[in-house]
């Protein structure tokens, strides 16, 4: 086993039950203008969302778990129907000012971690990627007056499926900058919160089908409104709207040809519901 993947496995068995602090929710995202590679046109999902974040005395973990139902615009393998998508991460962090009992911060930045943790994904249709995808670097953790805002610098690593040409892709260790935040902000007499994250991957070799692939941007943003009077009040529900914006998706070079060349930028608004216990 790599280096890289023993210290993956070591902040993954890191003590998770002792929290000083926890947030699980559930969540659902409804949007019509998503699009897939060699697919033409735009396509409506359905993604179903469970969520989970906690702090510990060292650190924090954050595990997501998205499924992803498209409408038959993006179909199965088979054809019958839209493809459904399970999308799952788990970050792991251990402050390395909690550990070492130092003041790290510099600037605009309160404390240094040292992250991992994986991405895992499976879609049943005709690529049926597999997605496996490793990451080990420094969070620098900003202060903010409220909320969080941190920013990560990732040496990363994928391994795929290419259903289309029938062989798994192993891609070449490359880097990825990441950010996450979650504002509180008041809008007069209601309480939102701008919430979201921006992942930049730099190019990652050759793609299953022998293409160089590009550096690659997503970003989703999301304003969420606190609308739990609205349901008696008990735990917290936000309502709001989002926006995924995806640019040479899975490392793919744009491209506005005709299937199976199509590789169109996404730009996607959607409506976002999330229950929080």
């Amino acid at each position: 086993m790599s280096k890289f993947a023993l210290a993956l496995v070591a902040l993954a068995a890191l003590p998770a039950a002792a929290a000083d602090w926890s947030d699980t929710f559930l969540g659902y995202r409804y949007g019509t203008q998503f699009r897939e590679p060699g697919l033409d046109g735009t396509m409506k999902k359905n993604i179903l969302q469970l969520g989970h974040a906690s702090g510990w005395a060292y650190g924090s973990n954050f595990f997501n778990a998205d499924m992803l139902m498209s409408d038959r615009n993006d179909p199965t393998a088979s054809g019958n129907s839209g493809a459904n998508e399970v999308y799952v991460i788990y970050r792991g962090s251990l402050s390395l000012g909690k550990l070492h009992k130092k003041d790290l911060g510099f600037g605009p930045v309160r404390d240094i971690s040292l992250t991992a943790g994986f991405d895992f994904n499976a879609k049943d249709n005709a690529f049926a990627s597999k997605k496996r995808f490793l990451v080990l670097g420094p969070t620098f953790h900003f202060a903010v007056a409220k909320g969080f805002w941190d920013l990560s610098l990732f040496a990363c690593h994928e391994q795929n499926y290419n259903g289309i040409v029938g062989r798994s892709v192993d891609f070449k260790t490359t880097w990825e900058l990441s950010t996450a935040w979650g504002i509180p902000v008041q809008m007069g007499p209601v309480g939102a919160e701008f919430k979201g994250y921006a992942n930049y991957v730099g190019a990652k070799g050759k793609d299953g089908f022998g293409a160089e692939t590009k550096p690659e941007t997503l970003a989703n943003l999301a304003l969420m409104f606190d609308v739990t009077p609205a349901f008696g009040g008990k735990g917290k529900v936000y309502a709001g709207v989002g926006f995924e914006y995806w640019n040479n998706k899975f490392g793919g070079a744009n491209h506005d040809g005709p299937a199976p060349l199509t590789n169109k930028r996404v730009t996607a608004p959607m409506a976002q519901l999330q229950i929080h216990f």
